[in-house]
């Protein structure tokens, strides 16, 4: 007896020819993936954007450099015909800082960043042995100046006064010249004659400084010593030199630091510009302690995966029930596992990442399970969907919190998971020749 059936939907029955349909159909769904990728970038842009205005209102991330002494110098060529002036730029011998940071979240709608007060002390001596007619110049001690590179004078509040001796310097705003760093405050600490001695004289200064994310020092003096505390639970210590000693827990951070001239890529005295102390610098960042825009990105990496690994448990189901699957409802399902990464970012924004993760795989697992159920009617394919995606999602989910050790037990995992796939392919005969 004939077959009934067209020679179109023997075709469309074939496993063989079902295959490579899905096979075309997975790589167009990596449009919508990547769609779903480039609006969690452009979220994330978003976040940045807003937190960049709040830094801006309130004050930018600091780097403090000095204080530095700073000598106006002249001479005059070998023709005597010309006169040449410089700076001349000499670094403290001790510079002793400790910072005792404050910080506060602020928001801007639905998007946060980390903002601080820092009180700072600041205390050391410069030594000035070496300098009389250093590279041929004649200084004039009597328009001395100090200076201190601040990143944001915004941040600086109140009235500052530097301790030189016996001496109270009232700060001036500017830096009078660009040679050592942009922005920050001076100091005229000038003396009469030759006279240096009471420009060697111990320093100190007390003042507050707001800033935001970050606070940075450069190692200005022959030896410099930094210390560090707040109660900020998760910091970054970055910049070019790691604290030598630190302690954090939930209650906050202690961190200190000690760099000599030896560690540095600047002299300890030079004229005009040339070098940056600020490119040494270090310190810490006050980091939020879950960036979910990162983490939902990431994520979506592995959106094919659930993909091409339902369609095969899909297929598995037809060659096991004799059931017929419909390529529109691949289409739905695959619809369903890509919304997910969408539905995720969104969340997250509002009620963070773990909790926006639990919500979103819940709700995904719960409607493809519903839909299986009332499609096929079968108890078994309904618990073997809900429990190749709850593994999905729990091994993606272990990956995102591994961070380090991520990229290996991720290869791991896949290796596993290929595995399975052959011996379950091999067992049931999916392909048959």
């Amino acid at each position: 007896m004939e077959s009934n059936k067209r020679f179109p939907e023997i075709l469309f029955e074939s496993l063989t020819v079902k295959m490579v349909i899905l096979g075309f159909l997975g790589l167009l769904l990596l449009i919508p993936l990547e769609l779903v990728r480039e609006v969690i970038k452009e979220r994330a842009k978003y976040a940045d954007e807003a937190r960049a205005e709040i830094d801006k209102s309130w004050a930018l991330p600091q780097t403090l450099t000095g204080p530095v002494l700073n000598v106006p110098g002249m001479k005059t060529t070998e023709n005597g015909l010309n006169v040449i002036t410089t700076t001349l730029h000499i670094m403290p011998e001790n510079l002793n800082i400790r910072a005792s940071m404050t910080p506060e979240t602020r928001y801007r709608g639905i998007y946060e960043t980390v903002i601080y007060r820092a009180a700072v002390e600041m205390s050391g001596n410069f030594n000035l042995n070496g300098t009389d007619g250093f590279e041929g110049y004649i200084y004039d001690w009597n328009q001395a100046y100090l200076t201190l590179g601040v990143t944001d004078n915004k941040g600086l509040c109140g009235e500052i006064t530097l301790r030189l001796g016996a001496r109270d310097l009232q700060a001036e705003p500017g830096t009078v010249q660009k040679d050592v760093f942009g922005s920050g405050i001076s100091f005229p600490a000038g003396v009469s004659g030759k006279n240096t001695e009471p420009l060697q004289e111990a320093f100190s200064m007390k003042f507050d400084l707001n800033g935001s994310e970050a606070l940075f020092f450069s190692p200005a003096g022959k030896t410099t010593k930094v210390n560090i505390t707040s109660p900020w639970p998760s910091p970054s210590f970055g910049g070019n030199f790691l604290p030598g000693e630190r302690n954090v827990s939930g209650e906050g951070f202690h961190a200190s630091w000690e760099v000599t001239h030896l560690n540095r890529k600047f002299p300890q005295l030079w004229n005009g510009g040339g070098f940056s102390p600020e490119s040494d610098a270090f310190g810490v960042n006050l980091m939020l302690e879950v960036d979910h825009y990162r983490k939902a990105e990431r994520s979506a990496k592995y959106g094919i995966l659930f993909i091409l690994l339902t369609f095969f448990v899909l297929i598995l189901i037809e060659v096991r029930s004799s059931e017929r699957i419909h390529i529109f409802y691949y289409l739905l399902v695959a619809g369903a596992l890509i919304l997910f990464f969408s539905l995720l970012s969104a969340l997250s924004e509002h009620i963070g990442f773990n909790p926006a993760y639990l919500v979103a795989s819940a709700a995904t697992i719960a409607l493809l399970s519903y839909f299986f159920n009332s499609l096929l009617g079968k108890r078994w394919v309904v618990l073997l969907v809900a429990g190749l995606l709850t593994t999905l999602y729990l091994f993606v989910f272990i990956l995102l919190a591994l961070k380090d050790y991520a990229y290996l037990a991720g290869n791991i995992g896949l290796f596993v998971l290929l595995a399975i796939l052959m011996i379950v392919s091999a067992r049931y005969r999916i392909f048959r020749t």
